[in-house]
């Protein structure tokens, strides 16, 4: 058993003694299918704390020949499959975790050369009569070892991308880096000696200086998680799960940490749930592991249109994206949807593939979002402040008249800005003008079930809050008047499902003709 090469089982026996482990074993079941094939090659990339390096571990401690884990796996999902001891502790596991192997060898520029050195090492060891000591290459011992033996590795790769990410200016090191990785994996050699190989990390891996080494490989991203999605953060069904186990009220854990969309899954950050389960506490669990000091860079770029798409974002609506021009590295910043798009494999917006539209997936990051935007006290966040200042004092004090008067200037002023057509332009403006509630309120839900219908905006106060700030229930209406809207929200009744969030409710009607531009606002205290 080595550090590199056949590693053994202890790390994820760590994982499995956690007092939280999720079972996500049923992605061996995909790796099984696709081994020894052409796609084989699999590159699964998502924001740090999502569980990268314990589906290495899982990986390695079900594949490595090193160790018997049939004990660990009992009980899990992929033991009951029926090709489970076919692969298990079958196979030498050369497992490396690049973020580690940079430390270690004490500067990115020898941890190409450190790599080498120790695999050959420890493969000298396990085929002394087959890779001889001038052997300088990993994937020149590899392809000997084939070539004797006719056996073929796994080779598991956590934080890939750390060179490609931190040292994205040094030319050198990237030209060495990448030039180890088509050694390893690119050309019909490589094929040969490949049993499987699972890279992860946070960029996807179609880089134009990497797609020559590395184009062979089935990419599985938070842009496109494809058969991957439930095994990349924890599904809906797993939290429902830990919040009956530890009494946690599910729709608040929904409104802190929820978000992501990843095929028809909405997933969690693991990182933020877990510590939310364990320690009790709603707070930025995700977000204190890293900081906004990385974010402050991306959203000053000097880019027609980011701003304001990120204050539409913490406002809580959704912006377009065009992800197709990302080069997948941190330097060739093109244009917003550039930097949108490695927010969203930052983790720190969600992507609705569908719709291709970014958001703030939840109030964890929303809040992150905030720091880093009030930081840098930009003129555009003080100009909509203000505006939603008024917008939202007003609505409190049910000034129906000055409340109208203050969408339609906001509607006037910024529609052109966001850019987005007639049909929804109001409902833009009406998260833009209550962008002050998110000091008070949770994001604006969305068409929320309610009674017998939908109603278009939701306000739910935070609990610290709930004593002094009723919900808003808000109904919109194009060319029909302010009072069928309330109307409405009384005959579909709903304020119903969201009195067990909250204390006091105004009903929000508003009006908009597309004719004369005027807009009319009623405003009522709902019925206890």
């Amino acid at each position: 058993m080595g550090r590199f090469v056949n590693p053994g089982n202890e790390a994820f026996r760590v994982a499995l003694n956690s007092e939280i482990y999720i079972d996500k074993t049923g992605l061996i079941e995909y790796t099984n299918k696709v081994m020894n094939t052409t796609q084989a090659f699999i590159c699964n990339s998502r924001p740090r704390r999502f569980g990268k390096s314990i589906t290495a571990d899982m990986l390695t401690a079900y594949y490595s020949c090193s160790c018997d884990s049939e004990e660990l796996f009992e009980g899990l999902e992929i033991s009951r499959k029926s090709d489970f001891k076919k692969h298990l502790n079958k196979y030498d596991v050369i497992h490396l975790d690049v973020q580690w192997c940079m430390m270690d060898a004490g500067s990115p520029e020898n941890t190409v050369a450190y790599m080498n050195e120790h695999l050959i090492s420890e493969l000298q060891e396990i085929y002394p009569d087959i890779v001889p000591d001038n052997d300088e290459k990993v994937y020149g011992a590899l392809s000997r070892i084939n070539a004797a033996t006719g056996k073929k590795f796994v080779v598991i790769i956590d934080e890939w991308d750390v060179l490609i990410r931190d040292e994205a200016l040094n030319q050198k090191v990237q030209d060495e880096y990448i030039g180890f990785l088509r050694g390893l994996f690119k050309g019909s050699e490589p094929t040969k000696y490949i049993q499987l190989a699972y890279l992860t990390g946070i960029l996807p891996i179609k880089k134009i200086r990497t797609q020559s080494a590395l184009n062979n490989f089935s990419e599985f991203t938070m842009l496109d998680a494809s058969v991957l999605a439930p095994y990349i953060g924890f599904t809906e069904e797993e939290v429902k799960g830990l919040c009956a186990k530890y009494n946690q009220d599910y729709t608040k854990v929904k409104q802190w940490y929820d978000g992501y969309i990843l095929e028809e899954y909405q997933v969690y950050n693991p990182k933020a749930v877990v510590s939310l389960m364990t320690r009790g506490k709603y707070k930025n669990y995700w977000s204190d592991t890293g900081t906004y000091e990385v974010v402050v860079p991306l959203i000053n770029m000097d880019f027609d249109g980011l701003k304001t798409a990120i204050i539409e974002m913490i406002s809580g609506t959704a912006v377009e994206v065009d992800v197709s021009s990302f080069q997948n590295d941190t330097i060739s910043f093109a244009n917003r949807d550039d930097v949108l798009t490695y927010l969203i494999h930052l983790g720190y917006l969600g992507y609705d593939e569908n719709n291709q539209t970014a958001f703030i997936p939840n109030e964890e990051i929303r809040q992150e979002l905030t720091k880093a935007v009030k930081r840098k006290k930009w003129n555009e966040w003080m100009n909509f402040q203000q505006e939603s200042d008024a917008l939202l004092e007003a609505t409190l004090n049910l000034e129906s008249d000055q409340v109208a008067k203050q969408i339609e200037r906001i509607h006037t002023e910024y529609v052109s800005m966001i850019q987005y057509n007639d049909e929804n332009s109001l409902s833009s403006v009406l998260t833009i003008g209550y962008l002050s509630a998110m000091k008070y309120y949770f994001k604006p839900v969305r068409e929320l079930p309610s009674g017998r219908g939908f109603a278009d905006f939701v306000f739910i106060p935070k609990p610290e809050y709930i004593s002094n700030y009723p919900a808003l229930v808000v109904e919109l209406k194009w060319n029909k008047g302010a009072q069928t809207a309330i109307q409405q929200i009384k005959e579909k009744k709903y304020p119903d499902t969201v009195r067990q969030y909250t204390g006091k409710i105004l009903l929000v009607g508003i009006s908009y003709d597309k004719k004369t531009k005027v807009h009319i606002c009623i405003i009522e205290k709902a019925e206890n």
